[in-house]
């Protein structure tokens, strides 16, 4: 298994970062979260999960070990695949997740694309005396990344879980205010806030 990968970051990509490894060139699969806080040519080290199936090996990287945890554990639940479970930490931070769990919060799962009613009433069920209860430790560097060109960025980022180009440009449009507040607030817009957000306006339309 490949614990983690170190390295100077060669690419980014909505969906992916690609981390130079002694002159090997890991495309790591990565949430909006943690591909904000990278930047390419700079240094990153990224927790890694690999998924083996009979046509493909893909790696996942996470900003840190209980991320990465909290992935794998959320794929014993029956119909969460990796995907599914990136998803998942895309909108919530593990321990968000571990909040929803153990209190059967059912709102916040069907705030992730891909989770209906009857799979977030499912996965609460399953995953209570899974993920544990919450620690209280934030994402390191993650939740607080102040980044630029929040647009494309936040744009990217929708379109990699999956939205139609319509769909991301109204929840762009959506959180547009809260980012403009912050602006004029003398602060950078927060790329990950502002994503779960635009996740909140798009589950609201449906």
């Amino acid at each position: 298994m490949i614990a983690f990968v170190s390295g100077p970051v060669a690419a980014l990509a909505p969906d992916t970062a690609v981390v130079e490894v002694g002159g090997i060139g890991m495309a790591v699969q990565c949430t909006p979260d943690t591909l904000s806080t990278l930047r390419i040519g700079q240094q990153a080290k990224l927790a890694t999960s690999l998924v083996v199936r009979e046509d493909s090996l893909t790696l996942y990287g996470f900003a840190d070990d209980d991320e990465r945890q909290t992935f794998e554990l959320l794929q014993t639940a029956s119909g969460v695949g990796p995907r599914l479970a990136q998803a998942m930490l895309a909108v919530h931070s593990p321990d968000a997740l571990r909040r929803a769990v153990a209190t059967g919060d059912e709102k916040a799962l069907t705030a992730v694309p891909g989770i209906g009613k009857k799979g977030a009433q499912k996965l609460l069920l399953e995953l209570k005396d899974r993920l544990g209860e919450p620690v209280g430790v934030g994402r390191a560097g993650v939740g607080s990344a102040v980044t630029a060109g929040w647009r494309d960025q936040l744009h990217a980022a929708l379109i990699g879980l999956g939205y139609a180009t319509r769909e991301a440009d109204e929840a762009v449009a959506a959180v547009a205010p809260q980012a403009e507040a912050a602006v004029a607030d003398g602060a950078a817009p927060q790329v990950p806030q502002l994503l779960r957000a635009a996740l909140q306006s798009l589950n609201r339309a449906r």
